[in-house]
């Protein structure tokens, strides 16, 4: 029998994080492009510009940022994280290597004062090992094993 529990340590991780809106309303886009483009690729920049009110859309791409890196167990910088959106949902790139080591669930909120961003990491290269010790024909009764284990 497969030890399940010790692949499964290492398959997942979560990240959240709170930002309050007014540390970007502080720092209108205008006056501070450098500081913004520090953190923000430009398509980001030119994402949240769209909305009468980018400051929310900052701080949530900034709280989905540092849930990545609560999330993943290698280091890597802000601006190698790249929020994006597809059909409203929030999308989550790394450039670099670190792209192909891991996928992301994500959600964000955001409310005048606040913004939240959580996200769910799995590893690749754990989720292939399991299904290989437990062989390609139990790949349905492995995911749901997985998934039903965390929950």
């Amino acid at each position: 029998m497969i030890q399940y529990e010790k692949y499964l340590n290492h398959a997942f991780s979560m990240g959240i994080d709170i930002v309050n809106v007014s540390r970007f309303k502080k720092k209108p886009l205008n006056n501070n492009l450098d500081f913004y483009k520090k953190i923000f690729s430009d398509s980001e920049i030119n994402y949240c510009k769209k909305f009468s009110s980018p400051y929310e859309h900052f701080a949530g791409k900034f709280a989905i940022k540092e849930s990545v890196i609560k999330a993943v167990l290698d280091k890597i910088p802000l601006k190698n994280i790249c929020v994006s959106n597809s059909k409203n949902r929030p999308r989550i790139k790394i450039n670099g290597r670190l792209n192909k080591k891991y996928d992301f669930i994500v959600s964000i909120s955001h409310e005048k004062e606040f913004a939240v961003g959580i996200v769910i990491a799995f590893r690749k290269w754990i989720i292939f090992v399991i299904l290989i010790k437990l062989g390609w024909h139990n790949y349905n009764k492995t995911f749901l094993f997985i998934i039903l284990n965390c929950i």
